[in-house]
């Protein structure tokens, strides 16, 4: 009706009617406010010597009880006015924004026995604002990191028996310089009687070990771990492998067992042909109840393993722990020493751009399974038996049709390595495995160009031998590993790179496996590593097949995106309570798809419980390696020893 008068008012008067917009019409109701300019006070860095001199940094680790550790610092000034004190926030081998500024707490500032007040800089909250006063010689800061007590409050690193400190979590450093141009002295109180290790070198006095001078930037990469049960092994060329456990039997090992860690050490000597290190220490961790941890720094490394390293060395979940010590071993060439140049960063507060980690942590991941063959922590067929795995699970990753595998080194920092519902769909950090891919491939190239007269060896050599001894970083980009791979062996590997790094993929790279003379295919029993990823994570895993991993209680770990599971409408979480109206176990489970016909499964998901037809006739598939040739194929050839 009352369109009809508008119109009939136009008609009738001749007056046309404007059509406001609808973001025109809501100017009349909406107040419109200026941005303010952004004003960051934190100062860049700059590459000159933080002129106040040495900070002293004093930590008391002793409790393990509330599991508190309490930190005074002092910090020496030059001059006088507002000052920024950070908390490392992007930390290297993370990837990521992963300070934990949370458990930051109690903090005060003095001078001159005087308190300070602070403020928090509200455009980057890991940094305190203080005013220093005239004639202000050093500012002390007292505060309290207040480590998880239960895995939900983040990793645990302090139990009854064993803690590690980790350097960011317990400092704070002055803003505007390269942190390498920040020198420190840092004091450790660690509980009575333990023993600690760590790449710094000081000296002990009862409980109190006060490390010698050293860079913030190289104190952040040395941390410790202290423990009740410690024992030392020299493993030659002056690395350590320095162990704490839960309990004293953990630390009983065999000749052999060592015998295998000291070719480790040889075997990463003869690959890259130099050492970029003075001195090396593993840290391992023999335990349950400190959090899980591997990670790289450049004269040493964080591990965990679970408990049997030793004491169950023969058994098949024993070896799911082995790729450990090689992995963050050849980090301290390919990470540390060897770093792109975008993950370079002068402070930690600077964001660290990730596209490269299929180099950093992928060509890592490849060295260390052939680290692991070549050395004996893992047989041969052992060593196959997991390429077969990881490629089998790459296949299972169909969101390689959507998303290019160098989109997944920024998972870090987009996931924070939460929990995903659909991971073969959303895919998760695929840099690690499909880059081992992509590298076992360019060995395969390399191989079959220079007609086995060289490998990915020589490109180790070239790219991450150079300077024997020095600890510092080289940077390098993209650019560079092909130039380097073009002075070994010519070929378009801008074009590789752009298929497989670049590039949507239908399946994971395997000419590693063709062109080495072997190929992939399924049978209905698991290899050795998937056995032994099975019984470790007490699991059925049928990702290859009818597209599920159900945990031996009937929960559903994963349902692998279009399979036949994720047709019959099945999701993370929800529970089979029984297959063909038998109650369920694992091999009930696994009979029903041996069977090779549909069958029939109770699922309950929260309160509510559903009857479902699986249409699946495929039977039991687990991947594993077959030979196609005879003799010996460039795969054999890159995983013998050489040593």
């Amino acid at each position: 009706m009352i369109r009809s008068l508008a119109a009939a008012l136009c008609l009738t008067t001749g007056i046309s009617l404007a059509i406001a917009s609808p973001l025109a019409a809501q100017e009349a109701i909406r107040s419109k406010p200026t941005a303010l300019p952004v004003d960051d006070a934190t100062p860049a860095p700059k590459d000159i010597p933080y002129p106040g001199g040495t900070i002293r940094l004093e930590v008391d680790a002793s409790d393990t009880t509330q599991r508190i550790f309490r930190v005074k610092e002092t910090i020496p000034v030059a001059t006088s006015g507002p000052m920024t004190l950070l908390m490392p926030e992007w930390l290297p081998g993370n990837h990521a924004p992963r300070g934990q500024l949370e458990k930051l707490n109690g903090l005060t500032f003095t001078a001159d026995g005087k308190p300070l007040s602070w403020k928090r800089d509200p455009l980057n909250v890991y940094g305190f604002v203080i005013d220093v006063p005239q004639g202000t010689k050093q500012v002390v800061a007292q505060f309290q990191f207040l480590s998880a007590t239960a895995g939900n409050q983040g990793r645990v690193v302090v139990t009854p028996k064993m803690q590690n400190i980790q350097w960011e979590a317990v400092s704070l450093y002055p803003a505007g310089y390269y942190t390498r141009q920040i020198p420190v002295q840092a004091t450790v109180t660690y509980p009575a009687g333990w023993q600690a290790a760590t790449a710094l070198r000081g000296k002990r006095t009862g409980d109190t070990v006060a490390y010698d001078v050293i860079d913030y930037e190289a104190l952040q990469d040395s941390p410790v771990f202290a423990g009740e049960h410690f024992k030392a092994v020299d493993l030659g060329n002056n690395v350590t492998l320095n162990i704490v456990a839960d309990d004293a039997d953990e630390l009983v090992y065999t000749p052999e067992q060592i015998a295998k860690h000291k070719r480790l050490v040889d075997e990463a000597g003869a690959l890259f042909g130099s050492y970029h290190f003075d001195h090396y220490d593993f840290l391992l961790a023999i335990t349950d109840e400190m959090g899980g941890i591997g990670l790289e720094h450049h004269r040493s490394s964080e591990n965990q393993v679970e408990p049997g390293y030793f004491k169950k060395w023969s058994d098949g979940e024993a070896l799911l722990d082995r790729n450990l010590l090689p992995h963050e071993f050849t980090h301290s060439w390919d990470g540390k020493f060897r770093r792109p140049d975008l993950l370079w960063t002068p402070d930690f507060r600077t964001p660290m751009q990730d596209n490269l980690l299929w180099v950093y942590e992928g060509q890592t991941q490849f060295w260390g399974y052939v680290l692991g063959a070549r050395s004996g922590l893992f047989t041969k067929q052992e060593t196959l038996d997991a390429y077969a795995q990881i490629a089998a699970k790459l296949d299972t990753t169909v969101g390689r049709q959507w998303r290019p595998m160098e989109d997944t080194t920024h998972d870090p920092i987009i996931s924070a390595r939460r929990p995903k519902g659909w991971v073969s769909w959303q895919r998760s950090e695929d840099y690690y495995n499909e880059g081992l891919m992509i590298w076992l491939e360019a060995d395969a190239i390399i191989r079959k160009q220079t007609r086995g007269a060289k490998g990915l060896d020589e490109f180790a050599k070239a790219f991450f031998g150079v300077k024997p001894g020095d600890w510092g970083e080289l940077v390098y980009n993209r650019q560079d590993v092909i130039n380097t791979l073009n002075g070994i062996a010519p070929y378009d590997w801008a074009g590789f790179f752009q298929t497989y790094v670049d590039s949507p993929t239908r399946e994971t790279p395997k000419g590693g496996f063709t062109m080495g003379g072997y190929k992939l295919v399924y049978g209905d029993t698991p290899n050795a590593i998937t056995k032994a990823a099975e019984g470790a994570n007490k699991i059925v895993d049928q990702s290859y097949g009818i597209g599920l991993i159900v945990k031996n209680d009937g929960e559903i770990s994963s349902v692998i995106w279009d399979s036949p599971a994720f047709k019959a409408g099945l999701l993370v979480g929800a529970k089979i309570v029984a297959v063909n109206g038998d109650e369920y176990s694992g091999d009930v489970f696994k009979a029903a798809i041996k069977a090779k016909a549909p069958f029939q499964i109770i699922l309950k998901k929260d309160k509510y419980y559903r009857t479902l037809s699986l249409d699946y006739s495929g039977g039991l598939r687990y991947p594993r390696l077959e030979k196609t040739g005879e003799g010996e194929g460039s795969l054999d050839k890159l995983l013998k020893p050489k040593t």
